[in-house]
């Protein structure tokens, strides 16, 4: 049998993809790039707000019109919401399938091909250290450390899908780690809901006080030897309990990228208090000094959620404050979306739609310049860039049909951009060299301009 993925959703929610697709294949079906040759459609869905929930709700109901005659199946975070909802009013899908038992992939598509309706949810299994196919873009891959998440952001729904943080044993990671860089691998994205969180559930009292395990598992990644050149990039930090040990590590090893995915959300004490989040603009700043003393070349992404209840244009001008002095690298936004189960969802004095949505605009505005001159300071450096895409940039000679006569440009990135979400690294060639670069692998490259939040570079 053959099965189209079709993914929606966060990096997380990839790797849930990556592990139903090692299953599926494990047990002899064939993914397909085409849903037409399919036998079952998977729309591996996002349930974490209204936007993502409606555009995952839309894919099953295009992949029904478009073919009325397959199997679909409704996976991930939305299914493990809403099945009993969406099983009695979603006609369109065949079968539903949440985040819980993965390896009962299997078992779902089998049923749903054999006309047997299901919406069961189970117990978690984990696939086989490198098994896994991936998703992700050449040479780079997720190794999700955790599952679920304690802080309970009143605005949060995914402790509801995903429940509470379970860190997964050292011992396991570093397996998938080495599994993973023996398959050619050269930079691995370490994710989690909140990574500085990894191994704070190991002890089950309540109001226990337990330190993150996050600087023991950088420690054990570091220990492996022979495995080539390789970055690890670290992806999802709470600002609240930011483990500073790390620091040490990145001083010493350099394959640990001094780059911080930092989600700030605000700077008002009075919203982040409403948001069950106990930092402010002051301690905020203070980790930001910090990490750019101990490592002067850090790059820092964050995000800021605009238009939570009670929200006011103070609020609002206390951000817009905290924005010029954190001076973000990058910066992600979005408007609040009122999540049914959650503690922010009865709160009084909501923000108007279009209110949220302008201040959203106007931080992105200002982000433009912020992040402009910051990718401005890497001009001029000789750095590795991990090759990702090959592109032909036009043709050359308008009276010629060969590809020979296209100018060929590479895609890739320097450690200052994660993967998908900031900007990317256009490798040109040099007078002196001849440039054909491995996909997935490294080319020592200076920076030479700036494109917009683009960096052109040319190989040393």
């Amino acid at each position: 049998m053959r099965y189209f993925l079709d993914p929606f959703g966060c990096v997380k929610n990839q790797v849930d993809a990556e592990n139903m697709m090692a299953h599926l294949n494990k047990e002899g079906w064939e993914s397909v790039s085409e849903a037409e040759h399919a036998d079952l459609i998977i729309v591996n869905s996002c349930g974490f707000i209204e936007n993502a929930k409606r555009e995952s709700i839309n894919a099953v109901f295009e992949w029904r019109k478009l073919y009325p005659g397959k199997k679909i199946l409704l996976a991930g975070c939305l299914a493990q919401r809403y099945a009993k909802e969406l099983s009695g009013s979603m006609p369109e899908a065949d079968g539903f399938f949440g985040v819980e038992n993965l390896s009962q992939i299997t078992q779902i598509a089998a049923n749903l091909v054999n006309c047997k309706k299901t919406a069961k949810l189970s117990h978690n299994a984990s696939v086989p250290a490198g098994e896994r196919p991936l998703l992700s873009l050449p040479g780079s891959a997720y190794v999700k450390i955790s599952e679920g998440c304690n802080n309970r952001c009143s605005y949060c729904a995914i402790p509801l899908i995903r429940g509470g943080l379970v860190s997964r044993k050292i011992p396991d990671i570093l397996e998938e780690c080495n599994a993973l860089l023996d398959r050619g691998i050269r930079e691995l994205c370490i994710i989690g809901q909140d990574i500085g969180a990894f191994g704070t559930d190991a002890d089950k009292v309540i109001g226990a006080n337990v330190a993150s395990k996050l600087p023991e598992l950088l420690e054990a990644i570091s220990l492996l030897k022979g495995k080539g050149q390789f970055w690890v990039r670290l992806l999802y930090i709470h600002p609240d309990h930011f483990p500073l040990q790390i620091l040490d590590l990145m001083e010493k090893d350099p394959r640990f990228l001094p780059y911080f995915d930092i989600p700030f959300q605000h700077s008002s004490t009075k919203i982040l208090t409403a948001m069950n989040r106990h930092g402010n603009a002051e301690t905020y700043l203070a980790l930001l000094e910090t990490i750019r003393a101990r490592l002067p070349n850090a790059v820092i992404r964050s995000t800021f959620l605009l238009g939570f209840p009670g929200e006011t244009e103070e609020d609002f001008a206390e951000l817009l404050d905290f924005q010029e002095k954190a001076n973000l690298d990058w910066l992600g936004c979005f408007a609040y979306s009122r999540e049914e189960g959650t503690a922010a969802y009865s709160m009084k004095k909501r923000v108007p739609v279009k209110t949220a949505e302008k201040r959203k605009q106007i931080i992105e505005e200002r982000q433009i310049p912020i992040t402009e001159k910051n990718m401005d300071r890497f001009v001029s450096q000789n750095l590795d860039v991990l090759v990702e895409e090959k592109i032909a940039a036009g043709i050359t000679n308008a009276d010629s049909d060969s590809s020979e006569d296209s100018e060929t440009l590479w895609l890739g990135r320097l450690y200052c951009q994660a993967p998908d979400i900031d900007g990317a690294a256009v490798i040109v060639k040099s007078e002196k060299s001849k440039l054909n670069p491995q996909l997935g692998n490294f080319i020592k490259c200076k920076v030479v301009s700036r494109r917009g939040f683009d960096l052109e570079v040319c190989k040393i």
